[in-house]
């Protein structure tokens, strides 16, 4: 089993920041792609940012130039760095991590946490 455990997430003014870390431990080594997506009231889930393991990342335009992803191979663990913060940013933010189980790439996804940008 794999678990991912979120943190980071609260209430900051337009203009802030935070910064979003999930931690994936049990039956994981060495993931896949890794990445963060987000979900407000009544809308599907987005993608906001991935980085490979190799360290190729992708960002949805909307966060490109406030938004920086990262990842620490040693610890399993995906950061997601958010400046300049809007409310349109508010929504309950996901990591999901994919990796290799023998043939099949599997879908890993955290809890969520909630992130609130007030104006």
């Amino acid at each position: 089993q794999v678990q991912l455990v979120e943190s980071g997430g609260g209430l900051v003014q337009a203009g802030g920041s935070l910064r979003l870390s999930c931690a994936a431990s049990g039956s994981i080594f060495s993931p896949d792609t890794m990445g963060w997506y987000r979900q407000a009231p009544g809308t599907q889930r987005d993608l906001v940012a991935t980085i490979t393991n190799g360290g190729s990342t992708n960002y949805a335009d909307s966060v490109k130039g406030r938004f920086t992803i990262s990842r620490d191979n040693a610890k399993n663990t995906v950061y997601l760095q958010m400046n300049s913060l809007k409310p349109e940013d508010t929504a309950v933010y996901y990591c999901k991590v994919q990796h290799w189980s023998g043939f099949y790439l599997r879908d890993y996804w955290g809890q969520g946490t909630q992130v609130t940008v007030s104006s």
